[in-house]
């Protein structure tokens, strides 16, 4: 037979964003309680105390699974640099057997201005570019005979430097992207490597995601 815990740590383990308010503390026990009881009692088939529930948020709060979030704060707490790119243009190609030729191509143009900005990323079925705009001409032409199913122009980039541990710790990108749905902040792209990723935003949002990604060095 089910616990009441059980069944409370399912429900909130199902809400990621509740999850993490009730580890930082922020969420009045009891007033969820009243929120969860009718889901928890028709799981249980049988009325349950709204103490019990409470009790049963506690316990799971203060839960050792919970305290992870403060090993993710530490690492957070020690990110690098930020580095801030504008007036980015995003391309998706659809992936075909002379892409990676024109991407090739492409390169030799970036490598005769090395102040401009590319990053690349391709998947099974499409190529993504991101460039400095002053090249949207030099991708149009190259890319010319290739299927571009979406052009995004006015983007920022905001490319970030984890510390070497992040990779040991869970849950790194979650709480930065968290942070950053929790802002409204739209991600067109996101491309990582071991110790650094970037984020792909609308130059109208780059303000407000750049200061949620710094305010948690102090959090």
């Amino acid at each position: 037979m089910r616990t009441i815990s059980a069944v409370v740590e399912d429900y909130i383990k199902k809400k990621p964003f509740l999850q993490s308010a009730l580890a930082q503390g922020i969420i009045n026990l009891t007033s969820l309680s009243r929120i969860v009881k009718p889901e928890i009692e028709m799981e249980l088939g049988k009325d349950i105390r709204n103490g019990a529930i409470v009790m049963a948020l506690k316990r799971l709060s203060d839960d050792l699974e919970f305290r992870a979030t403060h090993k993710i704060i530490k690492v957070l707490k020690n990110i690098g640099e930020i580095t801030v790119r504008s007036s980015l243009t995003d391309f998706t190609f659809l992936v075909s057997d002379t892409i990676l030729e024109n991407q090739t191509t492409l390169l030799k143009e970036v490598n005769k201005n090395k102040d401009v900005f590319y990053t690349s990323s391709r998947g099974v079925n499409e190529m993504n570019i991101v460039v400095s705009n002053i090249l949207d001409t030099a991708v149009e032409e190259l890319f010319k005979n290739e299927k571009c199913t979406q052009k995004a122009e006015h983007l920022s980039s905001i490319t970030v430097k984890l510390p070497a541990e992040n990779v040991s710790v869970p849950g790194i990108y979650y709480f930065i992207f968290q942070r950053l749905a929790w802002e409204g902040i739209v991600l067109y792209e996101v491309i990582s490597t071991t110790n650094e990723f970037t984020i792909i935003v609308n130059d109208e949002q780059v303000d407000i995601a750049f200061r949620t990604i710094k305010d948690l060095k102090t959090l």
